[in-house]
């Protein structure tokens, strides 16, 4: 017997969910496990039955959809997500490369493209990369691997940083849009292009997880990182709370500003 995808559905939007859950109930291969209207409710019941894909809502009042993906990537590795998004946002698309989702679909998206979508994650495929093509995505991309980098440096090259051909492909993304175009003005196959940029999300992950960790830990431990390091003063061992959050405040401003800056 052919061996059923199980997924589990997370949405506030009853009609919405139910579509979703009658486009799956048609199909050989799908098997809805479990649904609810809300993402911690959802974590709750994958953790007692792990289905293979996870369809949350990515806008959720209680627990949004990138803040469980990373619980769920961080606890059910194996369990592949989808974020679905009410709009098309850079924001929300950027967000779900961040967090560790293989997938983002707005909710006007055809049965087709949503089925089409849910097995190739199965298979083991990241659709998300292809969100780094749109040019806001990839400006924000960018745009934080600048910020980062100076963190990075004064922290032992903790966080991951982009390679000049890494950087070279976002750049073009900032302005072909499309992947065709971006493999031409660059002279370089499809393939080698998405080969890249999945080297850019999984380092997109690898440091929104390490900076969660970073300030779940400053919150516990309030001089656990060494003070030469982020302020190059000498004789100073450590930073203090305030010192790290001001460093944190002028990081997000820095963040802004490059934002700015590419988007001109």
């Amino acid at each position: 017997m052919m061996e059923r995808i199980k997924v589990f559905l997370s949405d506030s939007q009853v009609l919405f969910r139910e579509g979703i859950h009658f486009t799956l109930s048609g199909e050989e291969d799908f098997e809805v496990i479990g649904e609810t209207t809300n993402n911690e409710e959802a974590l709750a019941a994958m953790a007692a039955n792990p289905p293979s894909i996870a369809i949350l809502n990515i806008k959720n009042n209680k627990l949004d959809g990138a803040a469980a993906t990373r619980r769920l990537k961080r606890n059910l590795p194996s369990v592949s997500v989808i974020l679905i998004t009410e709009t098309e946002s850079d924001d929300h698309f950027f967000a779900a490369v961040k967090c560790g989702a293989s997938a983002c679909l707005s909710k006007d998206v055809s049965p087709e493209q949503m089925l089409d979508t849910i097995r190739v994650v199965a298979q083991g495929s990241q659709p998300i990369i292809e969100s780094l093509c749109r040019p806001g995505v990839a400006a924000k991309a960018l745009a934080e691997f600048e910020a980062i980098a100076p963190l990075s440096e004064k922290m032992n090259n903790l966080l991951a940083t982009l390679s000049a051909k890494e950087a070279e492909v976002l750049k073009c993304c900032t302005t072909a849009g499309k992947m065709e175009q971006i493999a031409a003005k660059l002279a370089m196959s499809e393939e080698a292009i998405r080969q890249q940029l999945r080297l850019v999300v999984n380092k997109l992950v690898a440091n929104d997880q390490a900076q969660v960790v970073i300030e779940a830990a400053q919150k516990g431990w309030p001089t656990f990182i060494p003070g030469t390091m982020m302020t190059g003063k000498p004789g100073n061992e450590y930073i203090t709370k305030e010192e790290f959050s001001e460093f944190k405040k002028e990081l997000m401003q820095r963040l802004k500003s490059l934002m700015g800056e590419l988007a001109s």
